[in-house]
């Protein structure tokens, strides 16, 4: 093969990030939001699943069923968003950390900058510390999620595999 050939082999079969990252964050939105759900329905949280469009509805509205879906359909817009905004920021780094920093710097403008001022929340001496601690651990995980997805995607991770374990055409190991 030649060398326009090999480059327009590995360039057809290069993922689209766009694309990429609105499938990433509707199924982190998704899989996390239900997480989100199952936290405050065992009462390891006190944030409603839709902290997030709590300005604009009533917290007994969501509290419903309605509202936790709500709730779950406003986490994975943003999940979306964060999907975006990660790999145009950090998308080069490679590994997990970038990914748990990232979660951790989302909770802190949620819950102690941005989130007590505009009532998405109370502020932090309020939540109570179950609730700080698990918000902090879940954005964590969350991030993590999304930042070592990227990360493995779009970083060459298999390219570091040991020869052995690189597939062939055939789909079996060379």
């Amino acid at each position: 093969m030649t060398k326009t050939k090999k480059r327009e082999k590995r360039e057809r079969n290069q993922t689209n990030p766009w694309t990429y990252c609105l499938v990433l964050g509707m199924y982190a939105g998704l899989l996390w939001g239900v997480v989100r759900w199952l936290m405050h329905l065992v009462n390891f949280t006190s944030v409603v699943p839709g902290f997030l469009v709590e300005p604009f509805f009533r917290r007994s509205f969501l509290e419903t069923y309605w509202g936790v879906l709500i709730g779950i359909g406003s986490f994975i817009v943003f999940s979306i968003i964060a999907a975006y905004v990660y790999k145009g920021l950090l998308g080069r780094f490679s590994g997990p950390w970038a990914g748990v920093i990232y979660g951790v710097l989302w909770w802190g403008v949620l819950f102690a900058a941005v989130g007590p001022m505009i009532g998405l929340m109370a502020p932090i001496p309020r939540l109570g510390w179950n609730t700080v601690i698990a918000e902090l651990c879940f954005f964590a995980v969350w991030g993590l999620f999304i930042g070592y997805t990227i990360a493995f995607e779009f970083n060459e991770v298999t390219a570091r595999e040991p020869m052995g374990a690189k597939l062939g055409s055939s789909g079996k190991p060379s």
